[in-house]
């Protein structure tokens, strides 16, 4: 399986994607409720059927797992491998209209995501990444010149230097105000969605915790290009967080480090 062509393909899904979530962005839209009582839109459904219809017709032939059709999936091919969408990352500030919210498609193998693409079509940027290939960040739109450019984590602060932490705008944490009194000095950045993992994979934040509840589609995308630009995504163990299980959906506690 050639990654960097396959990167190709899922960036311009992504970006479809993208283009069904903005035409729906741009008017008034219904917003339902879902059993748990997170929002559904119109927006998440369109950007289903774009993604699901576009990787299924990639020659690779690998199952789906999506947010939007999580009891339709049948699990990984005999090579451990599944791609694993969350259409629309980031509801609520998709209804807040505040432009934070993603399309997120990871290709997972063996439990590890190894290929990501994150689009943030409000914002008219993208992060990619495969293993073997790299992490890259596009910008597009007017004066900008949509050429992928390599990304890298920071890496640790100096000694006293102040923590750029980025969090949750939606979902704090009680566990957080502990966590960040142990880390020392810091500097807080609120951003909705994936977007968070990927400040911290082009080097502008240098950790986000996320002491709360997410999904195996919230993070295996932006996993990928964390993991790609030299970071890590770990469980409070240290262990890295895995996608060996995809039917169990819930993601433990994590930190992503630069």
């Amino acid at each position: 399986m050639d990654l960097s062509t396959l990167l190709d393909s899922v960036e311009g899904i992504a970006k479809q994607a993208g283009d069904a979530i903005m035409a729906i962005y741009s008017r008034d839209f219904s917003i339902e409720e879902k059993e748990d009582k997170s929002p559904l839109t119109e927006a998440d459904k369109a950007a289903h059927e774009v993604i699901v219809a576009g990787l299924n017709a990639l020659p690779e032939g690998v199952p789906v797992l999506s947010e939007e059709d999580a009891e339709g999936f049948t699990g990984a091919d005999a090579n451990g491998r599944y791609w694993l969408v969350d259409p629309l990352d980031g509801t609520k500030e998709f209804i807040k209209r505040n432009g934070e919210f993603t399309v997120n498609i990871a290709l997972i193998e063996d439990g590890r995501p190894v290929l990501g693409v994150v689009v943030a079509p409000a914002l008219e940027v993208s992060y990619l990444a495969a293993q073997g290939v790299g992490a890259f960040k596009v910008e597009w739109g007017e004066g900008k010149d949509s050429e992928r450019q390599p990304i890298h984590v920071a890496g640790k602060p100096a000694e006293g230097a102040t923590w750029r932490v980025v969090g949750s705008r939606s979902h704090p944490s009680p566990d957080l105000a502990e966590w960040l009194e142990k880390l020392g000095s810091h500097d807080m950045v609120p951003m909705g969605s994936s977007l968070k993992l990927c400040l911290v994979a082009e080097g502008v934040a240098d950790v986000y915790p996320r002491l709360g509840p997410t999904c195996l589609w919230d993070t295996g995308a932006a996993h990928a290009v964390v993991e790609q630009a030299g970071g890590r995504v770990e469980t409070l163990e240290g262990t890295p967080l895995s996608y060996a299980t995809p039917s169990e959906k819930l993601n433990p506690y994590f930190i992503v480090w630069g």
